[in-house]
């Protein structure tokens, strides 16, 4: 069986970023084969893993949730500072990782799982799914604007993928629109907005792909079903 460096293997799994694994490797927490690994040690599913002191089991059942995150939530599966993470609200007996991030200021759709594949299914950039969101942007946005937002903006790491973007309404202040991306790049559609004059004060993931929230309230989580998980092992 191919070894891989650890990094890669655990970021495969749906552990971490391999940027993560590493900082957790430097911080002791994870052991192979009861010893702790160097960075760039190459490691298989035959080798025992602990992460914290709890085995990582490859052949474990696999679960799948989705969760309504609130604001002022982590999206992951452990902080250094104490915050809530978003594993902290599905009460389970299994090890589960976010797929992909939200804000922390940022509520809505998060699917968390143990199942490596999908993690990494779901996340790859050839999957192009994209991800949709409700915002709330100060002031009356124009035509014109939409039109930025939907074609492209000019960010710090280069030009945004098209997004498909649609005006909700006015309420007399503030503009809510639906913007669809297929991008995951860091506070990504904060940064369109306010590159175009229009900063968020409202952000929330309603849909992957076409898995939606549907009328599940904030802070509560679901099993996914048959189907929802085949599409996105589909994907």
């Amino acid at each position: 069986m191919e070894k891989l460096r650890i990094n890669k293997y655990l970021s495969s799994k749906g552990v971490a970023s391999r940027r993560e694994v590493d900082k957790m490797i430097e911080d002791s927490r994870i052991l192979v084969n009861g010893k702790q690994p160097s960075p760039g040690e190459k490691v298989s599913d035959q080798d025992e893993i602990r992460i914290d002191g709890r085995l990582l089991n490859s052949n474990e059942e696999k679960r799948y949730f989705l969760l309504n995150k609130p604001v002022r939530v982590i999206s992951s599966a452990k902080d250094d500072r104490g915050r809530k993470t978003v594993v902290d609200l599905v009460k389970i007996d299994a090890r589960l990782y976010p797929v992909g991030r939200l804000d922390y200021d940022t509520e809505g759709l998060i699917i968390l799982t143990n199942d490596g594949e999908l993690f990494n299914r779901v996340i790859h950039p050839r999957a192009k799914v994209y991800k949709t969101y409700t915002v709330r942007l100060k002031g009356h946005i124009g035509k014109g604007d939409l039109a930025k937002l939907r074609d492209g903006v000019e960010l710090e790491d280069g030009m945004t993928l098209p997004a498909k973007v649609e005006i909700l309404r006015f309420d007399g202040l503030d503009s809510w629109i639906e913007i669809s991306i297929r991008e995951g790049r860091n506070r990504q559609i904060r940064r369109m907005c306010k590159a175009v004059g229009y900063p968020v004060l409202y952000l929330r993931r309603d849909k992957i792909g076409n898995i939606g929230l549907g009328d599940l309230s904030i802070g509560e989580y679901r099993k996914l079903t048959k189907d929802e998980v085949a599409y996105l092992k589909g994907l």
